[in-house]
């Protein structure tokens, strides 16, 4: 069982900046692709970013130039720069994985979820 804990959310002004950090109890995490999705109240769960275990970033439309996603396999972690944030982009962030396969954008596709963490931009 994988645990995946966030940090890194909160309260930034339209055109600011936030980084997003997850890491992950698993030793192995290498084999695993990981992603970022987020939902805003009243939404369904979205697709933001992934990066595979055999493949590099792939992102959203609406986050692509804004948005870098990075893993760092030694230190179990998988990051999400975001910049110039938009009250749109205000949502629960979650960090998902998934071992030995590189899954689309269906959150259905993970298997494993972090809590999730507040980010919260303001016009």
């Amino acid at each position: 069982q994988v645990q995946l804990v966030e940090s890194g959310g909160g309260w930034v002004q339209a055109g600011g900046s936030l980084r997003l950090s997850c890491v992950a109890s698993e030793r192995t995490f290498n084999a695993y692709s990981v992603a970022w999705f987020r939902q805003a109240p009243g939404k369904e769960r979205e697709f933001v970013a992934r990066f595979g275990w055999t493949s590099g970033p792939t992102y959203a439309n609406s986050v692509k130039g804004r948005f870098t996603i990075s893993r760092d396999n030694a230190k179990n972690t998988v990051s999400l720069q975001m910049n110039s944030l938009q009250p749109e982009d205000t949502a629960v962030y979650y960090c998902a994985a998934h071992y030995l396969t590189v899954p689309g954008s269906n959150s259905n596709d993970y298997e494993y979820w972090g809590q999730g963490t507040q980010v919260t931009v303001s016009s």
